[in-house]
């Protein structure tokens, strides 16, 4: 599960820069996830209602529904916003930038930054959506499916708009390698997490582990779209 398990609102927003209507939707869409999320780490997914969690939250069940579509989008919708990251990462790399080089550099450079993304962060949270995560068949499919289906194509067809000899296949090779190995990274960091390590601790250990992992890959796709302007 490479995707970040925070939504795209609360502490990293510069909130006295938006109106005060937007603060105000941002304020409520924040109390909603955290309040679901507190729900279903006590309780477990399954046996929470979303009419329970807009009572809890002191809106109405159309205002939950108005944030998060699904119930199930409670949880993932905002880490799937963030599935398109990879491509991202690569089509925004410097000139001459392997993307090999990029998405290593972006990830040991998250990793420093305990980004939630790289599973080496151990707010209780976080902590609490991974365990969900694990726990619930619908999402840890739900998830799964999200690689497959949205961050590998994504990620497949950056890499053949940017291979001087367009070649297809080379492309989603590539593509499942560089996830994979980001996928296996972030999963042993959950495990260290979920056992109770700190992030601050794990931190030296996990970032050899990256600088290994990439450069297994590394040296079969060597420089692979790094003459891409």
């Amino acid at each position: 599960m490479a995707m970040h398990p925070l939504p795209d609102f609360g502490p990293d927003v510069d909130l006295d820069a938006l109106p005060l209507r937007e603060r105000k939707k941002i304020r409520t869409g924040g109390r909603i996830w955290r309040t679901a999320i507190g729900l279903f780490a006590e309780r477990g997914f399954d046996q929470v209602s979303v009419a329970e969690i807009a009572a809890a939250s002191e809106v109405s069940k159309m205002t939950v529904f108005n944030y998060f579509p699904s119930k199930e989008d409670l949880v993932m919708g905002p880490m799937e916003q963030h599935l398109d990251e990879p491509a991202r990462i690569v089509r925004e790399r410097p000139a001459g930038t392997s993307a090999v080089t990029a998405l290593r550099e972006q990830f040991l450079l998250a990793l420093h930054g305990h980004d939630p993304a790289t599973g080496l962060n151990d707010d209780p949270v976080i902590l609490d959506v991974i365990r969900l995560i694990h726990r619930t068949p619908a999402l840890a499919l739900r998830a799964a499916a999200g690689f497959d289906q949205q961050a590998q194509p994504l990620l497949a067809a950056e890499l053949l708009a940017q291979d001087p000899a367009h070649d297809g296949l080379t492309a989603e090779v590539a593509a499942a390698q560089l996830l994979s190995v980001r996928l296996t990274l972030i999963a042993g960091n959950h495990r260290r997490m979920l056992s109770g390590e700190r992030a601050e601790d794990a931190l030296p250990s996990a970032l050899d582990a990256a600088r290994r992992a990439f450069a297994l890959v590394e040296r079969g796709l060597g420089d692979y779209c790094g003459d891409a302007a």
